[in-house]
């Protein structure tokens, strides 16, 4: 369960949080257990929030439920998030399941980026489907566009956006980099099963570690999701970690633990080798 807010240490400089919870069909309550989240997150003094993937609408296996609950950029959940980023100050980044064509008969898996102000700034349709451990997403989901790097900018960082699966593909991590991110940010729904939790973890840090950046991976907690929403420094400790229930994991970012590392490993300027979309 959720600690009292005001029994926990508020950070104030620069300051991350990932919230952790179980959405399922219910987008109302989906959008209210969000909602009390990031307001605690905000209140603790976070800055950027992020929240899991599908935190509009969750199934365990994607069917056609999902195409009755998709909604467009403009729609009334991506402007409930506008409306709980303003009220809060804080850039929020959910992900939530967005119309297609009028004739296509797939939605996109996507997150969105509201600023403070409630604009939407940004928004990343999820490229690498998980078609994987029986699943087959993209009989339901149509991939996103090889568009340029997802990135905004906030508290003085660059931020880059991806999802889940994406975490087993280093190059779209590797692109973010060289664009110029220094914090990656990953909403997941992490599907339970054997070492799923291991390598989880093994590639968060993984990620964090080659590309000497913060990682913050918001997943969602059982049933749907694995749990272990945690933030990854560039050197690759584990900062701040939850276990498998709803919570929050908050941690500062540091601008100068971050040129520390990249002075002292400096990979991304080493590289010989670049990334290029096909």
């Amino acid at each position: 369960m959720d600690a009292d807010p005001a029994d926990q240490p508020r950070v104030d400089a620069q300051a991350l949080a990932v919230v952790q919870f179980a959405p399922h069909t219910d987008i109302d309550a989906n959008l209210a257990a969000l909602t009390e989240r990031v307001r605690a997150a905000a209140d603790q003094g976070a800055h950027i929030v992020v929240a899991p993937e599908y935190s509009m609408f969750a199934l365990g296996r994607l069917d056609e439920r999902i195409h009755a609950a998709a909604q467009p950029l403009d729609g009334p959940f991506v402007a409930a998030l506008a409306r709980l980023a303003a009220d809060t100050g804080v850039h929020l980044v959910a992900g939530m399941v967005e119309t297609t064509a009028p004739d296509d008969s797939r939605i996109h898996n996507t997150l969105v980026v509201l600023g403070p102000d409630g604009t939407l700034i940004t928004h990343y349709r999820k490229v690498h489907l998980y078609d994987a451990f029986g699943q087959r997403e993209s009989e339901i989901v149509r991939p996103g566009p090889l568009a340029a790097p997802p990135l905004f900018t906030a508290a003085g960082l660059t931020f880059g956006l991806q999802t889940c699966f994406d975490l087993r593909f280093p190059e779209g991590f590797r692109r973010l980099a060289a664009a110029g991110a220094h914090v990656l940010l990953l909403p997941a729904q992490w599907i339970p099963g054997p070492g799923k939790v291991d390598q989880w973890t093994t590639l968060l840090r993984a990620r964090a570690i080659e590309n000497t950046v913060y990682l913050a991976a918001a997943d969602q907690c059982g049933p749907r999701g694995a749990g272990h929403s945690m933030i990854v420094d560039p050197a690759g400790q584990v900062v701040s970690e939850l276990a498998d229930e709803p919570g929050i994991a908050l941690a500062p970012l540091e601008p100068e633990l971050l040129d520390q590392v990249r002075r002292t490993n400096p990979s991304l300027s080493l590289r010989r080798f670049t990334v290029a979309t096909p």
